[in-house]
């Protein structure tokens, strides 16, 4: 690659980066700003909306409980589809096929249309969980199995579980043995892929939470909702808060 391939790439990536950090560094200046109206720069440099904000605890609660429905339900969706998926791969790989299939069915049902159907079935009965975390955990689990089984997926046919597997037979390994300490560190990057993904799209969901919980277990989606006719420097304090959560779990 030439010299100015290399810078004409270069430039191209800055610029992407920088279109995509514009909208966020507009709201953070607007979240330092104590006014800013018709002139072009704010008329000043405060710290107190994000003082305010993390001195709210009702935020903080709410933070908590998102990030407990998250990694519960993240948690739940690697324990429940690690075994599963390694029992297609090597015994069933023609259900692979079927999974293709079924983890599209939670992209082809609209939130609000599921979440009436959810408050029908749950709202009673011995099962009655709705405005409860559970609920959500479930919810949470289907929206994330289709980008948890897609990495993972990919992950395994990258590794030849095959010929790991009969590498791991040949010393002696049973087929659990070998699945826990030879296969299951070998998918770890698609485990991390996986579960980032699914993070960052599960901590901004909001119909299921809103629909669902609501204020009964307020979410970071639920509390800024709750919160859009404060004051717009509080809610960019928020937006900024959310941004920086994400990127410090991530």
């Amino acid at each position: 690659m030439s010299s100015f391939e290399r810078r004409y790439h270069q430039t191209v990536v800055l610029l992407v980066l920088l279109i995509l950090l514009l909208p966020l560094l507009a709201t953070l200046g607007y979240a330092l700003a104590t006014e800013w109206g018709a002139t072009i720069l704010p008329n000043g440099v405060t710290l107190k909306w994000f003082i305010a904000l993390w001195g709210d605890g009702r935020f903080l609660v709410a933070l908590g409980h998102s990030l407990l429905i998250c990694f519960g339900a993240l948690l739940f969706s690697l324990l429940l589809v690690l075994p599963a998926m390694f029992v297609i791969a090597w015994w069933f790989p023609r259900l692979d096929g079927v999974m293709n299939v079924l983890i599209l069915l939670p992209f082809s049902v609209p939130p609000v249309v599921s979440s009436v159907g959810l408050l029908q079935l749950y709202s009673s009965g011995p099962l009655a969980i709705t405005g409860t975390p559970w609920i959500l955990i479930g919810c949470y689990f289907a929206i994330a199995l289709p980008f948890i089984y897609r990495a993972i997926s990919n992950n395994i046919q990258a590794i030849n579980l095959k010929e790991l597997l009969d590498a791991a037979h040949l010393l002696g390994a049973s087929t659990w043995q070998a699945a826990l300490w030879v296969v299951l560190p070998n998918l770890r990057k698609g485990v991390m892929i996986a579960v980032l993904l699914s993070f960052s799209f599960l901590i901004g969901e909001f119909v299921f939470a809103n629909l669902l919980v609501g204020t009964r277990f307020e979410t970071l989606q639920v509390y800024l909702y709750n919160k859009r006719n404060d004051s717009g420097h509080f809610t960019s304090a928020l937006v900024i808060s959310y941004f920086l959560v994400v990127l410090l779990v991530t």
